[in-house]
């Protein structure tokens, strides 16, 4: 039989704890609802514009059309593109503008036409280097808990198709370079995400065999290298065995021998790039966030574990222009990165502030500046591209800028059209050639780098 007065405290109880939740401090109350929901007033504007935003990409509807006569291709200084190269399904964007920078110099100084770099010959010794950098963090903090912050760092990111310049200067260097035809494009170097995928579901399994092995020594550097095995033949299985010597014909601009010779990657390296990667280039960082006239250097982010750790100078934005502005006037291309999905017009390939007009469609304004975006995560740096051209108005101040793009042929013929004031916004990495950097930069330089974690979200690797 049920006790009537203990049914009725616990159903006061009940309800008592049912008031008090709705009356949490911060909560959504049912007054505060009330308010929040009388803030749409049902206007016949309102209605247009729901009854258009729900079937229509928003995108769309604030296109601004007063902002189309900006998209041109006159450009006061420009290094001539050498043909747009395509990276499909994959995030090798970094090594596409690395390598395309190298081989505007390469077509320039030996007059040739149609010429690449292979992408699939540097990507392989990436993803093996990018193996072992794990495999070895690994090793290098077994000691540590699972849920130190580095070890989380290492099994959150085992290996990535994306990366930086640095990664272009410590790969080359020491695997040298061969020509595309020597070693092609596949299926799996233009469409990464599956074997990404199981090559890092494979280095975790390692990571975790590792972290419980007894194995010291010479015997766990022996275990390691036969991990690097497997990995290896999985590169080769999808990729291609990448050459150790192979016979390449020269040609001119027309088409035409020049020379057939035998050569090594590292032989080609020397005749084609022939200079110092590590050394005769400097990244330049646009970060509000951050201290200016600082050398930061980020942890652990490197392509290889013998290489250099990404170290960069951080610097207000024009002072960036001016030193770009000197390598484009001297025919030089840069790699550039930026955050290329804001305010992106693919139609035109333009990227423009002023492309979209968000604020009129919603009735509301979106105003953060650059420091606010970047401290609150909502923008950085995504995607590396080939800086090549800049137009300067009457006044000599910069107005717009040209990229070659690895997307393939479309607008502009593959090249993207970048505003000033898009630049300023968005635009974070440049790495120029020392020889066009200021005094002040080769001072900073000189300082010791302040050291940044790997698991700094300003620091994502470009893909």
């Amino acid at each position: 039989m049920i006790n009537k007065a203990f049914w009725l405290s616990t159903l006061a109880l009940t309800v008592s704890m049912n008031a008090n939740a709705q009356d949490v401090s911060g909560a959504i109350t049912p007054q505060m609802m009330q308010q929040i929901e009388s803030a749409y007033k049902g206007s016949t504007q309102d209605k247009a514009i729901g009854n258009a935003l729900r079937n229509v990409d928003l995108s769309k509807l604030a296109y601004n059309q007063d902002n189309r006569p900006i998209a041109d291709d006159n450009f006061t200084y420009q290094v001539n593109s050498k043909g747009i190269t395509n990276q499909k399904s994959s995030g090798r964007c970094w090594l596409f503008s690395g390598l395309n920078v190298l081989r505007a110099k390469a077509i320039a100084k030996y007059k040739m036409g149609d010429f690449q770099f292979s992408q699939t010959y540097t990507f392989f010794y990436d993803q093996l280097e990018k193996s072992n950098l794990f495999l070895q963090g690994v090793i290098d903090n077994r000691e540590k808990p699972m849920d130190d912050k580095m070890v989380e760092w290492l099994f959150r990111h085992p290996l990535s198709d994306g990366g930086q310049f640095t990664g272009i200067a410590d790969l080359l260097t020491k695997y040298g370079a061969v020509p595309s035809d020597v070693m092609r494009e596949t299926y799996s170097s233009e469409n990464t995400r599956h074997i990404a995928t199981l090559l890092s579901l494979k280095l975790r399994e390692y990571g975790l065999e590792l972290r419980a092995s007894k194995l010291k020594g010479a015997a766990l550097e022996v275990r390691k290298t036969e991990m690097l095995g497997t990995i290896y033949r999985i590169l080769v299985l999808n990729l291609g065995v990448p050459p150790t010597t192979f016979t390449w014909t020269q040609k001119d601009a027309k088409g035409n021998p020049v020379e057939t010779t035998t050569y090594t990657p590292k032989s080609f390296y020397d005749k084609y790039i022939g200079e110092d990667l590590v050394h005769n280039y400097v990244m330049l960082m646009n970060d509000p966030c951050r201290e200016y006239y600082k050398l930061y250097e980020i942890d652990f982010d490197r392509h290889t574990y013998d290489g250099e750790n990404w170290t960069y100078v951080n610097l207000p934005i024009e002072e960036i222009k001016q030193m770009a502005i000197a390598s484009i006037k001297d025919s030089t291309m840069m790699y550039f990165s930026c955050d290329v999905g804001k305010y992106f017009d693919r139609t035109r390939g333009l990227l423009d502030t002023e492309n979209f007009d968000y604020a009129s469609l919603l009735g509301t304004t979106f105003n953060m500046n650059k420091k606010q975006r970047v401290s609150t995560f909502a923008s950085g740096s995504s995607h590396a591209m080939t800086l090549m051209a800049v137009n300067l108005d009457k006044n000599g101040k910069t107005d717009k800028w040209m990229v070659e793009n690895s997307w393939g042929q479309g607008a502009n013929n593959g090249h993207l059209i970048i505003t000033d004031k898009w630049f300023n916004d968005y635009m974070f990495r440049l790495v120029v050639n020392k020889k066009y950097i200021t005094e002040k930069v080769r001072e900073i330089l000189k300082q010791t780098p302040t050291r940044l974690p790997a698991w700094d979200p300003m620091f994502a690797e470009e893909n």
